[in-house]
This record gives structure tokens, sequence and C-alpha cells, in this order.
């Protein structure tokens, strides 16, 4: 089978082709040619997260490999039978956790394998989705899908030493089931804060400043701190919310200045007030694409990481989407194909 080639610089040209077309492609079996990586970074080509994404996964499907070293700008990913496995991983440096899990969480799944993963790295990190954000808002929006998995935090790790350690289970997929999450209509949230080497009197100004301006809004909040030593000094602030409806959340890190944390995290949420938030909205494309049905969320705004999402799963799934402007955001419909 030709690879299907996919333009790594196509619209943000960043790290999330790579993870997308890679996870796709072991998903569907379909190997992929991926030009132009991270075109538009300021050093483009792999780094070293993106690489260790790709060995775990090419470990777990006995995928061949071509290109895969840091600053490649190419790679050839040709996936063949998946596996179970027990795996110990170090990314060696502050590398997002999370990230690499978008990888590997819906590929090991939908391939109906399943895996147990300790990893060290970033948990916390900038330019990334917490380790709070994937343990208690991806897990609840694809459990809903069908993908499910645990999401142990043994240790935080901060930027720039990392050092954090997540222990994951993944479980193999038994059925996919489309969704639809259009419109929040609870009032109850949570907010989830960890923190390392700072103060608790400036922990709890911005967290009481968070749930001030949620009370203000109409929300009642349920509070949760938690001091967990890290090697770097660290705070990582959670607001999320669930129901029939609606999964979403808003986080933000400590960097070089806690000040105004709190309130930054809470307006984000107050303003997430369709069915998922924008984070959420490109971590459901890639599933959704291998559904027959139609699957539908709204959101506030159409992100670069959402376009570039559907571009790929488009190109090689085959599914179909469709976006529509409303008055207070946008509709996102996507009809897939069934490989699950």
């Amino acid at each position: 089978m030709d690879p299907i080639k996919i333009d790594g610089g196509f619209g943000e040209g960043g790290g999330q082709i790579i993870r997308s077309a890679v996870t796709l492609s072991v998903i569907t079996g379909k190997p992929v040619d991926i030009e132009n990586i991270r075109k538009n970074r300021k050093v483009p080509g792999l780094r070293p997260q993106h690489m260790l994404g790709i060995k775990i996964l090419s470990k777990i499907c006995q995928a061949r490999v071509k290109g895969l070293h840091v600053n490649s700008t190419s790679l050839e990913f040709i996936p063949s039978e998946g596996s179970n496995l027990d795996l110990h991983e170090d990314i060696g440096t502050a590398g997002s956790i999370p990230l690499i899990l978008q990888v590997l969480i819906p590929a090991v799944s939908l391939m109906k394998n399943s895996l147990k993963l300790s990893i060290i790295g970033g948990t916390d990190v900038p330019w990334s989705p917490t380790s709070d954000y994937t343990k208690y808002v991806l897990s609840e929006a694809y459990s809903r899908i069908g993908i499910n998995f645990t999401y142990e935090i043994k240790r935080r790790g901060y930027y720039p030493k990392g050092g954090g350690l997540v222990k994951t289970r993944v479980q193999p997929c038994k059925s996919l089931n489309p969704i639809s999450l259009v419109k929040r209509k609870t009032t109850s949230t949570k907010l989830v804060c960890a923190y390392s080497h700072i103060p608790l009197e400036e922990i709890e100004n911005e967290v009481y400043n968070a749930k001030n301006f949620l009370v203000k809004n109409g929300f009642d909040c349920e509070i949760s701190v938690i001091e967990e030593k890290a090697v770097d000094r660290g705070c990582s602030i959670l607001i999320f919310s669930h129901d029939t409806n609606s999964v979403i959340g808003s986080d933000g890190i400590y960097q070089r200045n806690l000040s105004g944390l709190g309130g930054s995290v809470a307006k984000k949420f107050i303003d997430s007030n369709l069915g998922v938030d924008l984070y959420l909205s490109d971590m459901l494309v890639v599933p959704l694409s291998l559904i027959r049905e139609t699957s539908v969320f709204r959101v506030k705004q159409i992100t670069k990481h959402l376009e570039t999402n559907l571009f790929v799963a488009s190109k090689i799934t085959g599914c179909k989407y469709g976006i529509g402007k409303l008055d207070d955001g946008f509709e996102v419909r996507v009809s897939g194909i069934s490989n699950a």
C-alpha cells in the first residue's frame, strides 16, 4: 500500500499534524509519509517529545519507521500488527506527558489492544494540557465515545527539569459511540489545584479569586488543593464540569508569576459555555472520524489545531465534516467510517 502523503506545514504547521497522522496510521493500518514537519516553528523538525510518542507507537504496532531523529523534517510510518504491552519510558526532559498520551490512548484503545505505561517527564508544562485536564476532562469525553483509560499522577513534573511520573492503563475499545455535546446546562463546577515550592497563602489567594469569579457568575464550586512536592516550583489549576450535553475544562499553570492565574482560568471556563472547550474540540476528531454515525459538538472558536485535525482525519479516514456558524460560536459535525 502506498503511503498517504501529509503536508506537515498545513495550518499551524506544528506537532499536532504528526500526532494525529501517526495515530490514525496505527488505527487504520495505512502508512503515512509526512513532509515539512513543524515547518512553521522557530526550530523545525521533530523534537524529543514527538519522537518518544512515535517510538512507543512503533513498538505497539511493530511499525517500520524512517526519519525518526531529532530535527528530522520528514517521517515515513508503516504500521503492522498491534500487541498488548507493559512499558516504562522516560522522556528525558520536561516534555509533555499529556501530549504523548494524546497519541497513545486512542491508538491503543481503537486497535483493541491494552497498554500499561509508566512514563517520566513533564506533567504540567507550557503549550500543553495539564495532567489534571487529561485525568478529569479528556477521560470523561473519551469514555462517552468508548475509549477508557486510567491516569495516576504519582509525581508532578514542572518545567524546566520535569521528573514527573504518570502511570496509565489503556483498555481496548469495545464499541465506538457517536456524541452530541452542544450546550452546558450545569452550574456545578470542580476546581483542582496542585502546587510545589510556592507559599500556601499565594495559592489560596488564586484559588479563592477563581471561586469568587465563578460564584459571581452563578456557579457553585467544589475545591481541592493539594501540595505535591516536585523538583521545580510550579502550580496547576483546573476548573471543569460535566453534564449530559457538555464536557468542559479550563486550565492554567504557573509561569514565573502566579498573580492572576485563578481569575484567568475561571474566565476561560465561564466563556466556554457551549458543548466543549477549545482544547477538547481538536482531541475529539481522531476517534469521531472512525464512527460511521454523525457526531456533533459546539465550540466558541475554530482553532488551528481543530482545523488541522479535521484536515488530517479526512485525508486518512475519508470522514466527512462540516462547520456551521452560530450566533455564539460554531457547530462541528463529523461523519466517519467504522474501523472499530
